[in-house]
């Protein structure tokens, strides 16, 4: 696992009304400080990546379809520099992942509908100076391919 990666199963409480599902609590462990709460959606197959960032970690959790999230640790003197996290979240895997700064990021829509995504970033979004550092999916400084790994087998 990437340092500074955590991963929280999250618990489902159904009942006659419906469900709930607590995401991020001020108790915690991986608990650093509130900045804001945001969703954002990828129609099935979309990927949205890589990006990181300098100052806040990101709480993200898919609360509807799955998503395939993937984290890259380029970071000079982290202890798993160069390690790739692959993480299957959403309704068949309720989880939320914490990604610490300057760890790139990114996920895939998997499931066969819109996926629905809410981030807690611990810094409020500074529009004038964002704290976000891009590359394309298909950047050569990450090996990784978003596609079906060749060894599975569609269908």
């Amino acid at each position: 696992m990437i340092e500074g990666v955590f991963v929280k199963k999250l618990k489902v409480v159904p009942d006659e009304r419906g469900r709930l599902m607590e995401i991020l609590r001020s108790d915690d462990p991986a608990f650093v400080k509130f900045g804001q709460v945001y969703m954002t959606t990828n129609y099935p197959g979309v990927v949205k990546a890589w990006h990181y960032h300098k100052k806040q970690t990101d709480y993200v959790c898919c609360v509807k379809g799955m998503i395939k999230l993937v984290a890259y640790d380029s970071r000079g003197k982290s202890k798993t520099k160069g390690e790739i996290n692959e993480f299957f979240i959403g309704d068949h895997n309720p989880c939320l992942i914490t990604i610490p700064p300057g760890v790139y990021h990114g996920w895939k829509c998997i499931s066969a509908d819109e996926s629905v995504v809410v981030n807690i970033p611990t810094e409020v979004y500074d529009y004038k100076n964002p704290d976000e550092y891009r590359l394309p999916p298909d950047a050569k400084e990450i090996p990784y391919d978003w596609v079906l790994d060749k060894s599975k087998k569609h269908g």
